[in-house]
């Protein structure tokens, strides 16, 4: 996909900055958010046993329930932990043909999972031992290590901590 230049681009740039000094409040102008955070996220899986070997064998996430989707009869419904008390959960739809991944509206351009910097060494040395294909950290970001799932879906180990943004906190507690 071609990326805009010249003129579009300064255009883009210009109505992000409208779009940030419209919208984007800080400390006590920032209003409390009226939820606890994610229960879970959803995501459509091909085959439930490649996505648990992904998530749970190769990744070290547990899996921590497999039951029957209540709205689709034959379906599945799973959950891997994913650290700090969130679950990431995936539904499969036996029967329906899954294009392949693409990134478009409405899709999961990628997860990022804070990552500790003692186990995102581990993690890349991993990679490389499985001969896993990934971007970065070579790339010029230090901090970030991208992988796909089966599905496609991006997976970004991303070795800052929850709330802090390029090095900025973002978030107050």
């Amino acid at each position: 996909m071609p990326q805009p230049q010249g003129e579009e681009l300064d255009a883009i740039r210009k109505r992000r900055g409208e779009l940030r000094d419209r919208y984007l409040r800080t400390g006590a102008a920032r209003s409390h958010t009226p939820t606890r955070g994610f229960h879970h996220v959803a995501l459509i899986c091909r085959d439930v046993e490649q996505t648990i070997v992904f998530y749970q064998e190769f990744l070290g996430c547990p899996l921590v329930e497999l039951v029957e989707n209540r709205d689709y009869a034959g379906s599945s419904h799973f959950f891997f932990d994913m650290g700090n008390r969130n679950l990431l959960g995936f539904f499969d739809f036996p029967g329906h043909d899954h294009p392949d991944f693409s990134e478009t509206i409405g899709a999961v351009q990628h997860i990022a999972l804070s990552t500790p910097a003692e186990r995102f060494a581990e993690i890349k040395a991993k990679r490389d031992a499985a001969g896993v294909e990934y971007l970065g950290p070579d790339r010029g970001v230090e901090d970030s290590l991208y992988v796909r799932d089966p599905n496609g879906v991006g997976i970004e180990f991303y070795r800052e901590e929850l709330g802090i943004f390029n090095g900025t906190p973002i978030l107050e507690d």
